[in-house]
């Protein structure tokens, strides 16, 4: 997962404390106008490249064969809960305006470095000691300038690092639907990953990723608790972006209805989001699949001909589960790429 091995951020106290510390070292192993050099060379690089190493080892949220789609709305959901480095700005564009701002530091760094060195060239110790002293003063300023930044980034590594491991480029079939309608049951039963969840800021009961194996090909099948499970009016505006990211990263979407509402919830409105479902995500197959049939006998007649079930299951009773993932894989349409196709 890209966010995974991202690297903790020192705090600018952190950097500063390292940074000059090492330079003293570095001072007290030689002496008079060469013990300047050295501690004022020590201090800048640390600070310049540890900067620097704060920002590439990011991702470049700007191209998409960096960072998916998926990944960038997803993230860009989480980060809007984050301080944004004491700016307006939130979410990617702050964690991007952070970075850049680091860069900054570790250019302005270098730059330091280099008005300094020449005047602790030729002149008397006494004079290079206050110029060196002037350059740490300096360089301390730069960093401090970019402590919030520093903590944001930190705060935004943490955030994304745990996120589970979703291949956007595998074909995925999202599972969604009113609470207790069986999607947990049913991706649990078709995947070898049970169990294997994660939560987001936006969702408390964690989204649930599997995968299973048809035909020799690795499908992923995303179960998405908190999110798809009522009307798009009451999601929040977190929670709507946290959809749209879900939108790049479906190839068929499985809609699951409890025609007898023992989930709960009336048929009526179970099929009202699915028609909302359906419509949001418009350019993907959509299939409904109606649970239990062993409780047929409970199901609402009256709207039997609205409910238009592309599939018939029940999970409980183990009727028809593998028919339904064979419709899904089949809507997905999933063709490997040769490797001679380039």
């Amino acid at each position: 997962m890209i966010f995974e091995d991202l690297p903790t951020t020192p705090t600018s106290e952190e950097l500063i404390d390292k940074a000059f510390s090492r330079a003293s070292r570095a001072g007290r192993a030689k002496g008079g106008l060469e013990a300047q050099q050295s501690m004022l060379q020590t201090a800048s690089s640390i600070i310049s490249d540890n900067l620097e190493n704060v920002v590439t080892a990011w991702p470049d949220f700007a191209y998409e064969d960096e960072v998916h789609p998926f990944y960038y709305e997803l993230a860009d959901a989480i980060l809007e809960s984050t301080t944004g480095g004491g700016r307006e700005t939130t979410g990617v564009d702050a964690l991007r305006q952070s970075l850049s701002e680091v860069m900054w530091a570790s250019r302005k760094a270098r730059d330091i470095h280099g008005e300094y060195q020449p005047r602790l060239r030729k002149t008397d110790v006494d004079t290079a000691r206050k110029h060196r002293k002037q350059a740490f003063a300096r360089l301390a300023d730069v960093v401090e300038q970019v402590g919030d930044d520093l903590l944001f980034i930190n705060e935004a590594r943490n955030a994304l690092r745990d996120l589970p491991e979703i291949n956007p480029d595998e074909p995925t079939i999202v599972v969604a639907g009113y609470p207790n309608v069986g999607k947990s049951s049913f991706v649990n039963d078709v995947t070898n990953a049970r169990g294997e969840t994660a939560s987001y800021p936006f969702t408390t009961k964690g989204i649930g990723v599997g995968h299973f194996e048809y035909e020799h090909i690795r499908y992923q099948i995303v179960d998405t608790p908190g999110l798809l499970d009522r009307p798009p009016a009451e999601r929040n505006e977190i929670e709507t972006q946290a959809v749209s990211a879900i939108e790049h990263l479906g190839d068929c979407m499985l809609v699951m209805v409890d025609p007898s509402a023992e989930c709960g919830y009336p048929l009526a409105s179970q099929l009202e989001l699915r028609d909302a479902i359906a419509a949001q995500f418009d350019e993907i197959p959509v299939l409904t699949v109606a649970n239990k049939t062993d409780r047929r006998e409970a199901w609402d007649e009256s709207l039997l001909d609205e409910l238009e079930a592309d599939l018939e299951m029940s999970v409980e009773a183990d009727e028809n589960v593998d028919g339904v993932l064979e419709a899904a894989v089949e809507a997905v349409g999933y063709e490997p790429k040769l490797p001679f196709e380039g």
